[in-house]
């Protein structure tokens, strides 16, 4: 054990830490974290904007191929505490707005990256932090400014939803289409003050098509088959029952044991049984049901019954939630629960075979709030990476209804906020101002990547932007043929949520500080 784990009392060795302790001081901790930071950004890195690059993760022997940033970092095998910090960036720009997980790395990266050359120009860590966090609310000022004024239209969150899909794995259809399914899956779960039930959608993902066979289903599909070959594989106009348990013979609370002498005894305790499970059959027929889910088992003599009766029957249900709000159907704990007026309706409902998988239908429910995005595509892997796309377009469209509206996008907004925070840092006091500035060229690293990643010099990329911006012309890096150009994200109609970006500034922010003011590392093993 290194000398830093004892202490001296009376000129013998006082040990604190065990034998098995690691402990890192002063800049070896501050080098090693910020390494660690950096590291992480330049595994994104490569992946930001309309063409960044996929990465291939093998884990196991399984493969996972995507450009998103939170599954990239989810999927590696991290092990280095810092490093998992931005990790934690990833997973929080994710769950609070759903998208801009690469960004906020990236960012946060390069903060780390400024922060290092302060340090070894001797500015204390407590003089970074400060001046990152106020460099911080000085970037959220211009991005609150740049806010397009009035209400957001359909065309608006299209373009919204098709930059958050551009350069993802979209299959064989480009981004506009599937834009244009994602906001009408949105509009259709709007409520009357405007907010949107994000809950009410849901993304289910078949092979076995191209993803230009992707639709918006107004209503539920359930991953269950009828429990019995003779049912009907569809019904028109249906009337569903819904009962949270099983369907089978109910269980004595009684522990008690049975003897039986004869055959006409044993033959009695079978007709009873049957009895009982034909009048359990027999009630959900009397109701006027015509389709039966249950989350529970149902016995195989019940199925047979509601088979002669042509009653549609799937059981296993593991999300009778969604049923209920788009038939709004009453849940039933059992079929003698079950009164007439808690059954639900809808158009229709039908069993449909995909490879070896059959799909429950159930469309047009009287309560269809709920609606479901089928996305289709040829393989495994790209099923995988466009339900990714299509959850993060919808996490970023209901972002930008709820959430403050939409900014300029493909770098615009972060030539804005550097500018801004540079001409404020002026007024700021002492060596706090150097992080400041600091801050400001660490916003550079977005827009420098995206025309590095488009195929232009990232330098004169930033240039070109800087003098476009100071001549009046708000321009960002859009991508054209196989290189990019330097023009005006509005007319080229790429838009992002303006919380996406201050989720991304506040949480790279709040990492890059947390690591900087790190300066021992102490690891038991």
């Amino acid at each position: 054990m290194s000398q830093s784990g004892q202490q001296r009392m009376g000129g013998s060795p006082m040990f604190i830490l065990s034998e098995d302790s690691q402990r890192t001081q002063g800049d070896d901790a501050q080098s090693s974290n910020i390494s660690a930071g950096k590291a992480i950004s330049e595994a994104v890195r490569t992946t930001l904007g309309p063409r960044g690059m996929d990465k291939m993760l093998v884990a196991d022997g399984d493969v996972v191929i995507t450009n998103d940033g939170a599954t990239i970092l989810d999927e590696m095998e991290i092990e280095h505490p810092a490093a998992n910090m931005l990790v934690e960036v990833a997973q929080t720009q994710e769950e609070e707005v759903g998208d801009g997980t690469t960004t906020a790395s990236v960012l946060a990266g390069e903060l780390l990256s400024k922060a290092e050359e302060l340090l070894d120009d001797d500015v204390h860590p407590t003089t970074i932090v400060e001046g990152y966090h106020e460099a911080s609310s000085l970037a959220r000022e211009a991005i609150d400014d740049l806010v397009l004024d009035g209400d957001l239209d359909a065309e608006d969150l299209i373009t919204v939803a098709e930059s958050s899909m551009t350069g993802k794995g979209t299959g064989d259809v480009a981004a506009g289409p599937l834009a244009e399914t994602v906001v009408e899956a949105v509009d259709h779960v709007r409520t009357d003050d405007g907010s949107v039930d994000r809950d009410s959608i849901t993304i289910n993902a078949q092979v076995g098509s191209s993803s230009s066979a992707t639709d918006l289903i107004e209503g539920v599909i359930v991953d269950e088959e009828p429990v019995h070959d003779n049912m009907p594989r569809s019904v028109e106009d249906a009337s569903i029952a819904v009962i949270d348990g099983d369907l089978d013979l109910k269980e004595s609370n009684i522990d008690a044991e049975y003897n039986v002498n004869n055959v006409d005894q044993l033959n009695a305790a079978i007709e009873s049984e049957e009895a009982e499970l034909r009048e359990r059959a027999q009630h959900v027929v009397d109701l006027g049901a015509d389709v039966l889910f249950a989350s529970g088992d149902i016995e195989d003599r019940v199925a047979s019954y509601l088979a002669k009766d042509g009653v549609l029957a799937i059981d296993d249900v593991s999300d009778l939630g969604a049923i209920i709000n788009a038939t709004g159907a009453s849940r039933a704990s059992s079929v003698e629960d079950l009164e007439a007026d808690e059954l639900g309706n809808a158009e229709s409902i039908s069993v449909r075979s995909y490879g070896d998988d059959d799909l429950t239908f159930i469309e047009g429910g009287t309560a269809a709030k709920a609606v479901t995005i089928f996305a289709r595509g040829g393989t495994e892997h790209v099923v995988d990476e466009l339900e990714r796309s299509i959850r993060d377009a919808l996490d970023v469209v209901t972002a930008a209804i709820e959430r403050g509206g939409v900014v300029p996008g493909a770098g615009a907004t972060e030539i804005v906020i550097a500018d801004h925070v540079r001409d404020h840092a002026a007024g700021v006091e002492g060596r706090k101002q150097l992080a400041v500035e600091a801050f400001a060229d660490a916003v550079d690293v977005l827009p420098r990547t995206l025309a590095s990643n488009t195929g232009m010099d990232p330098i004169d990329a930033l240039v070109d932007l800087r003098a476009a911006y100071e001549n009046g012309t708000l321009s960002g890096v859009l991508s054209s043929g196989q290189s990019g150009d330097i023009a005006d994200p509005l007319e080229a109609g790429v838009l992002d949520p303006a919380a996406v970006k201050r989720e991304a500034v506040d949480s790279a922010t709040e990492a890059a500080t947390m690591i900087v003011r790190i300066d021992d590392v102490i690891a038991a093993n």
